[in-house]
């Protein structure tokens, strides 16, 4: 079960169809994997303040992943997306909202999934998996901009 939470209005102003966008990276980042994750729908404030609780980062971000224990089981954990950073970020890279919104669900069950990017290879890892995933559901290659 994917459980969607919108606290920020921005979201779904600039995105009426947020939710089914993170529905769909959300299930096929999932795959065949069993498990319930929640993605809640924010805005920086709330992300900065999680930013620097968890993580000693007084600063928002994109999108944090917290995964659960495994005693938790079948909560697999939760995400968090910061709507200024995901649309700032999205401008910047000549992204649609919902591509960019896309990448980082795809992103964030990853890491859910126990991926992750500390070094080279296995960002190059993750970033594969994460092009092939959302090749699947229509969205073009975000790396590819960098590459240029």
């Amino acid at each position: 079960m994917i459980e969607i939470e919108v606290e920020a209005e921005a979201w779904t102003g600039a995105l009426p169809d947020a939710e089914a966008f993170v529905e769909r990276a959300a299930q096929a980042a999932l795959g065949t994997a069993e498990g319930d994750i929640v993605v809640l729908l924010t805005d920086d404030a709330a992300v900065r303040e999680l930013n620097g609780r968890f993580r000693d980062k007084d600063k928002p971000t994109n999108v944090l992943s917290f995964p659960a224990t495994e005693n938790a089981f079948p909560h697999l954990g939760d995400i968090v997306l910061a709507y200024g950073v995901c649309a700032t970020e999205a401008e910047a890279q000549g992204k649609t909202l919902a591509d960019h919104l896309s990448h980082l669900v795809v992103h964030g069950v990853l890491h859910l999934l126990g991926r992750d990017h500390e070094d080279d290879a296995e960002a190059e890892e993750m970033e594969a998996e994460e092009r092939e995933i959302l090749a699947q559901i229509g969205v073009a290659d975000p790396y590819l901009a960098e590459q240029d």
